[in-house]
């Protein structure tokens, strides 16, 4: 996990530099004029958007992630530097338009690494610690950028923010060159990595929670499941609104900047809002997989961030709005859980989750384009329109969320009932050609808080003691 952390810190780092470059002369350097700078930022969702599917399928056809996701983060790390050396608005959209193409790869790609090594009842935590790169690529990312800005104007006679992407970029890809070496490829495919023992357990380990077994299918087979299940469509379409309520982040500097401080303070003063949003996130995932609940977890999250974008539209009160900034921040710890939930929604097969996890993730990316245009400089310094539209598009994400909610709630009471209808062998699933313990007698509140019907152990000569290593919850959706 350690690794893939460092890889998204980079990848959000070279992702969202442009916005601290933007404070030394960026524009200016570029001569962009009205919304080109915001053009800039949103192309790379763009390029984001197109590759995402197929990167996904092609990562689950090859099952290499150990070679292919470095190989992609040595292109954008790559492309990252060549942004250092642009000089006009066309070459910079060209270069940001690519560095997305070939960013696509990971995240989607990360999340469906770490679903075929961890139970559902362990990816919250898991998702967490990946998406915690974002967190601390905003905090120490800006710690990094002011270093560099500070001391590197003129240097071999180029401005500080071109060598922000030469540094970061470079960084990149010696990062990535050293992940060959340590990245796993999936249970099935590491051969080498893992004794014949510890890849058997490992594979059991999927077997079981899902209650049954992950045959391996043509990518395509995973294409029409991912795009024929409403689910699917609902969290994508929910995570367009969340990725505009947390547009945010993108400008930070940019907002930290109406408090009046210089370009090197300003960048200072980002990092707190961050480190305080990282440990929120990594509490409330952790909560949210030992209690077994998701929906009121990301609810608090975004309720905490709608009362920070509220502060911030109501006063120019620097206190405040500072503190707003924090509240606006943990907001991703929302976004965090959102992303458990959909993992564990769509855990079946491996080639459609493998699909569903890019799907929700591109369409997703819809809200970061047009979140790029909500803070035009005409609306500076209180940018209350822009503050009002992310209240509107979190309370949407809040409805959506509950719906979706709602609407597992009634798939697990459809499920509980056909398992009662099945007679002796409710409860059970077929793994390996043997019975497995699906669900246990009574209603039972398990780790996604669902409501499960459990055999009668009195038919079964199974050891109690025995029922939760082997108990799977491979028919239910997490709530």
């Amino acid at each position: 996990m350690s690794i893939l952390v460092l890889i998204y810190i980079l990848n959000y780092i070279d992702r969202n530099n442009a916005s601290a470059a933007r404070l030394r002369g960026f524009e200016e350097d570029l001569n962009l004029q009205g919304t080109q700078f915001a053009t800039i930022l949103s192309v790379l969702y763009i390029g984001y958007i197109i590759m995402q599917i197929p990167s996904n399928m092609f990562l689950d056809y090859i099952g290499k992630p150990s070679l292919y996701l470095p190989v992609c983060m040595i292109v954008w790390g790559g492309i990252s530097v060549m942004t250092g050396f642009t000089t006009n608005f066309f070459e910079a959209v060209c270069t940001r338009f690519f560095l997305g193409f070939v960013e696509a790869a990971f995240f989607p790609g990360a999340l469906f690494l770490i679903s075929k090594w961890y139970k559902r009842t362990e990816l919250s935590q898991r998702t967490a610690l990946l998406a915690c790169g974002i967190l601390v690529s905003n905090a120490f990312g800006s710690l990094i950028a002011s270093a560099i800005l500070d001391s590197m104007e003129g240097r071999l006679g180029y401005a500080a923010w071109r060598w922000l992407f030469f540094i970061e970029g470079g960084l990149t890809v010696i990062v990535a060159i050293c992940a060959i070496f340590i990245l796993p490829d999936f249970p099935e495919t590491s051969f080498g990595w893992l004794t014949p023992a510890e890849q058997a357990l490992a594979q059991k380990r999927m077997q079981e929670d899902h209650g049954s077994v992950e045959d391996k299918k043509e990518p395509t087979s995973g294409l029409q499941l991912a795009l024929t299940d409403g689910k699917v469509w609902w969290l994508a379409i929910t995570l367009i609104s969340i990725n505009v309520s947390l547009s945010f982040n993108a400008f930070f500097p940019t907002l930290m900047s109406t408090l009046g401080y210089s370009a090197t303070i300003t960048l200072l003063l980002c990092v707190p809002p961050w480190v305080f949003a990282t440990v929120v996130a990594v509490y409330l995932s952790r909560h949210s997989d030992h209690s077994g609940e998701r929906f009121w977890h990301l609810s608090g999250s975004f309720l905490l961030g709608i009362l920070g974008f509220l502060l911030a539209m109501s006063t120019m009160n620097v206190a405040v709005r500072y503190v707003s900034l924090f509240f606006q921040a943990q907001s991703y710890a929302g976004f965090i859980c959102f992303f458990a939930w959909s993992s564990g929604s769509v855990a079946r097969p491996p080639a459609k989750r493998a699909v569903a996890l890019a799907l929700i993730n591109t369409v997703g990316s819809l809200g970061n384009i047009s979140g790029s245009y909500l803070w035009p400089k005409s609306w500076e310094p209180t940018y209350s329109k822009s503050f009002t539209i992310c209240v509107l598009a979190s309370a949407l994400a809040l409805t959506m969320c509950w719906l979706f909610k709602r609407h597992l709630a009634a798939l697990n009471a459809r499920e509980e009932k056909r398992e009662v209808e099945m007679g002796s062998d409710r409860g059970y699933s077929q793994v390996n050609g043997r019975k497995q313990v699906t669900f246990m007698v009574g209603i039972f509140r398990d780790s996604f808080g669902s409501c499960l019907t459990i055999p009668d152990l009195s038919k079964r000569s199974i050891p109690r003691n025995e029922l939760s290593r082997v108990c799977t919850r491979g028919n239910h959706f997490p709530a």
